[in-house]
């Protein structure tokens, strides 16, 4: 199932296994990535110095992934992410961290 991403809502596109996934920086998927990850804008600030490190950037992209295929397990979602590099990554982590700085 593809569900394209609404750039107008902060909402960024990946690609899991030949699947478009959207990830969605909702309040709840932010307060959950928060719970787990600490101060958002600390997680920005180490993104900035280039000192994001990938278990971090999975589960901000686990919490904004929305909706989860059912089949899809975190471990199979970080190593999935992990092989494709971040260099793919690097576009949708500008965008969730942009909406993290800036709101709608």
């Amino acid at each position: 199932m593809t569900i394209n991403a609404n750039p107008a809502r902060g909402e960024a596109e990946i690609v899991v296994a030949g699947e478009t996934l959207r990830l969605r920086p909702s309040f709840a998927a932010l307060v959950q990535a928060e719970e787990e990850l600490g101060p958002l804008f600390a997680l920005v600030e180490r993104a900035a110095d280039g000192g994001l490190k990938l278990g971090e950037l999975v589960a901000l992209f686990w919490h904004c992934l929305d909706p989860k295929p059912e089949a899809l397990t975190r471990d199979r979602f970080g190593e999935a992410l992990a092989g494709q590099g971040l260099a793919a990554l690097t576009p949708a982590l500008r965008i969730l961290l942009g909406q993290i700085l800036q709101g709608r």
